[in-house]
């Protein structure tokens, strides 16, 4: 295959998998809670996607938040990424993700905590070799949750702008929940969709389960793993230590 049909091919796996960000870990959909004033989280992780013509992944990521403010943290996402085909990979590094999570409502007894985190996703990858988007892109979602316990249930929805030739402005949506085993351990899962990102592509809906492992008050693992139950044929998954002060 020349260099010309290999980058084509390479085109269309990413294309034909739903981008969502690195959204809230490790599930596709957010919550309205920032990380405490003058506090850090630290994420190493790798985000990744299994679709019949190839594979897409974050080999690996870097995530940063803090909390600069009262109800307010700042986040950034520096990833590797990688696109591999039967016909040819591509690995380096790829589209810088910045954003500010901005809680507005906190909760109370009748009412969820409400925020925003409007993201953008900078095109700093090559995206010649299909390592990043090649234009600026941008989602603004609402999120809320609530606590009962150790029940935990958060979600919402957001508008991601997605300019560039072939592409188009499309919608996320999710809904999260999650049980504290215990101390040590968290499981969840999710219901999301999308419509399409593409003017050729297709909406999906699809699930992941997951959580988290608290190996220390400051050492956490997180995992999930899932798939489309409609749209392209995609599995996904997710894999992260997380690192909190």
């Amino acid at each position: 295959m020349d260099l010309t049909a290999r980058r084509f091919a390479l085109l269309l796996i990413v294309a034909s998998l739903p981008r969502a960000g690195i959204a809230g870990p490790p599930f596709k959909t957010d919550d309205p809670q920032p990380v405490d004033f003058h506090h850090w989280e630290f994420y190493l992780a790798s985000q990744q996607e299994f679709a019949q013509n190839g594979t897409s992944a974050t080999l690996p990521h870097f995530e940063v938040n803090f909390g600069a403010f009262q109800n307010v943290q700042i986040h950034l996402v520096a990833p590797m990424g990688f696109v591999r085909t039967d016909d040819g990979t591509a690995y380096g590094y790829s589209d810088t993700e910045l954003g500010v999570k901005y809680r507005f409502l906190d909760e109370s007894d009748g009412a969820p905590q409400i925020g925003i985190f409007p993201l953008i996703e900078i095109p700093t990858g090559n995206a010649a070799r299909q390592l990043g988007a090649g234009n600026l892109q941008a989602y603004l979602p609402v999120w809320l949750q609530k606590t009962w316990g150790d029940f935990t249930t958060y979600g919402g929805a957001g508008f991601w702008y997605n300019p560039g030739t072939g592409n188009q402005n499309w919608l996320f949506a999710g809904w999260e929940a999650q049980y504290d085993c215990s101390k040590i351990v968290t499981v969840g899962g999710e219901l999301y969709f999308h419509s399409a990102d593409r003017t050729d592509g297709r909406s999906g809906e699809g699930f992941d389960l997951g959580g988290y492992i608290n190996l220390s008050d400051n050492d956490h693992i997180l995992f999930s793993l899932g798939r489309n139950f409609r749209g392209d044929n995609v599995v996904s998954g997710y894999i992260g230590f997380q690192y909190t002060i």
